[in-house]
């Protein structure tokens, strides 16, 4: 069985599709042995679909230099 540090790692790539297929398998099954990380894996679940809903932008390179300017000209 894998470890629990392990298993968050996968889980992270397996919420952005980079997990491999046997990491998958390992993942499923530490999830039905440990419900910690199973618990953990949920509320990750949860958090991407709630991210994915919000529309999240990033701020591009050209706008966080011109709010460092304001921000620092505030000072």
């Amino acid at each position: 069985m894998i470890s629990c540090e392990k298993a968050a790692v996968i889980c992270n790539k397996a919420q952005y599709k980079e997990a491999s297929l046997m990491e998958k398998i390992k993942l499923k099954f530490h999830l039905f042995m440990c419900k910690a990380c199973s618990k953990h894996s949920k509320k990750n679940a949860e958090l991407t679909s709630l991210c994915n809903k919000a529309n999240l932008h990033i701020l591009s390179d050209n706008d966080k230099l011109a709010m460092k300017s304001k921000l620092e000209g505030k000072k």
